[in-house]
Parts: C-alpha cells; sequence; structure tokens
C-alpha cells in the first residue's frame, strides 16, 4: 500500500465493500482482522457484540467499524493498515467465499489493485520528485556554503592584506607575507597556485633565482612578481622580472606594485602587451 498514514476514502470503501465477501461469517471476519495485526482494542466492540448480539450488527458494519478506528491511528496503526491492504490484493482463493459471492469478490479485489497501483504509481512520482527537490536543495545548500566560506577567505585575505601597511618598518617581513596573502587571493578565486621556489646552486646554497609565485590561468603559466616600495617601480625593478619570462617557453608575467609604476614601465609594458598580442 503506497499511503504511508491513512486509507483514503476510495480505498476505505472498497475495503469495506470487499472484506465481507472475502469472510463467510462474521466471525470469519473478526479472525480476518485480527490476522492482519488490528489491535484488539479496536476490535473489543465488534467482537463483543458479534459474541452476545450477533443480529445486531452485519459484516460491512464490523470491517467499517475497525477501520474507521484503524484509519484514526498515526503510526501505530500503518502496520495493520498496510497488512489489510496487503491480504486483500492477494487474495486468490475465492472458493472459500460464499458462491454467489465470489464473482462479485473478484471484481472488487481487482479494483482494488488497480487504485492501489495507481496511488503506489503517484507515491513513486511524489517520491522522485521530493528526491529531485533534496538533490536541488542540498545543492544549493552546498554553493552558499561554498560561496560563503569564499566570501570568509576573502575577507580573512583583505583583513592579511590591510595589516601589511602598518608594516613599514619589517619590510623584508612584510614581502613575505604579502606574497602568502597574494597566493591565498588567488586560491580563493579557484587560480591554481605553484607556490614560489628558489633555484640555487647545485653546490651551495646561493639563490640564483627567485620567484615570488606562479599560477596557472586559462591553461597558461603566468610568473609573478610583487614589490612593496615607496616610490613607483622603475625599470631597474621591472627588468629582471621581463628577463624571467622571457627566458621561459609560453610564460607570461604578472607584475603586482602597492607604489604603482613609473611612466617608462607602463609605455614598455605597453609595448609588450601590442607585439606579444599582435
Amino acid at each position: 500500500m503506497a499511503e504511508q498514514f491513512h486509507y483514503p476514502p476510495e480505498v476505505l470503501n472498497l475495503l469495506v465493500d470487499t472484506i465481507p465477501l472475502l469472510c463467510r461469517s462474521k466471525k470469519d471476519v473478526v479472525v480476518f482482522l485480527q490476522g492482519a495485526g488490528v489491535d484488539s482494542a479496536d476490535l473489543a466492540d465488534v467482537s463483543r457484540t458479534v459474541r452476545t448480539a450477533p443480529e445486531s450488527i452485519n459484516k460491512y458494519e464490523i470491517v467499517r467499524t475497525v477501520l474507521t478506528k484503524v484509519n484514526a491511528r498515526g503510526d501505530i496503526g500503518l502496520r495493520p493498515r498496510r497488512e489489510i491492504i496487503k491480504r486483500v490484493v492477494e487474495f486468490e482463493d475465492f472458493s472459500t467465499c460464499w458462491p454467489n459471492d465470489q464473482l462479485k469478490a473478484k471484481g472488487l479485489v481487482a479494483s482494488l489493485r488497480d487504485v492501489v497501483n495507481v496511488k503506489d504509481s503517484f507515491t513513486r512520482m511524489k517520491q522522485e520528485r521530493d528526491t529531485e527537490r533534496e538533490q536541488a536543495l542540498a545543492r544549493q545548500r552546498a554553493e552558499q556554503a561554498a560561496a560563503a566560506k569564499r566570501r570568509a577567505a576573502i575577507e580573512d585575505v583583505s583583513k592579511r592584506l590591510f595589516a601589511l601597511f602598518a608594516m613599514d618598518d619589517k619590510p623584508q617581513e612584510r614581502g613575505k607575507l604579502l606574497e602568502l596573502v597574494l597566493n591565498d587571493l588567488f586560491k580563493t578565486y579557484g587560480i591554481h597556485v605553484r607556490e614560489d621556489f628558489r633555484r640555487k646552486e647545485p653546490d651551495s646554497a646561493v639563490v640564483l633565482e627567485q620567484i615570488d609565485g606562479v599560477i596557472e590561468l586559462n591553461g597558461s603559466i603566468h610568473l609573478v612578481e610583487m614589490k612593496w616600495l615607496k616610490d613607483p617601480v622603475g625599470v631597474a625593478d621591472f627588468g629582471p622580472h621581463l628577463v624571467r619570462v622571457f627566458g621561459r617557453a609560453n610564460a607570461s608575467g604578472i607584475f603586482i606594485s602597492n607604489s604603482g609604476y613609473t611612466e617608462p614601465v607602463i609605455i614598455e609594458a605597453s609595448i609588450i602587451h601590442d607585439v606579444t598580442t599582435g
């Protein structure tokens, strides 16, 4: 049975019409309901009436009275409701019915099967829709959580970046922290970061080359240089970065300065851009 909680009217009425035809006597109806797991409290009144005054009640009244009570129960009535449906739709030995009731009983059982199958189909479709909706909500919640995490990461990077402005007396420490801040900023925006590296002489600790950062953007490698100077970046500071970039095939460069650039650097960068983008 697809209904999780209560019989809808059409199912209840079909059960009331069908069960009496499947049972020859009033006692048989009570036994049928007992076998389906109906609580003894729901059967007490009709059982007593069947024993003491059977002529005052018929099989249809027994079924309607008991099913109305079972239908009014919450979760504790779920199992007997399902079992009653199961026993009726799986009923096959109509020889136990009164001969005059057999054909009608077969038709009612078939009708109940059709109703249950239709309701099962609608329930499955509803379950599928509910599943799709839950999946969509889960994706939405995941996206919202990711967006909140990203906002928090950006805010953290911003705070760390602003804190560097108070480190004028520690330029070397500030430079190293700036590298970390900008690397984290790239990561926050989904830009693949290859950490800064140093190339040393094979037999010594002498640093031959240091690159602040390497990122991968749109399938291309970019060498990143960062400067925190008091004055605008001049050709003397900008030139070595160009040498490193041009010394590598298929590499581009990004130069970041907190103090801006001199006019010669801007002109040189514009010329390079025009040449490389053709």
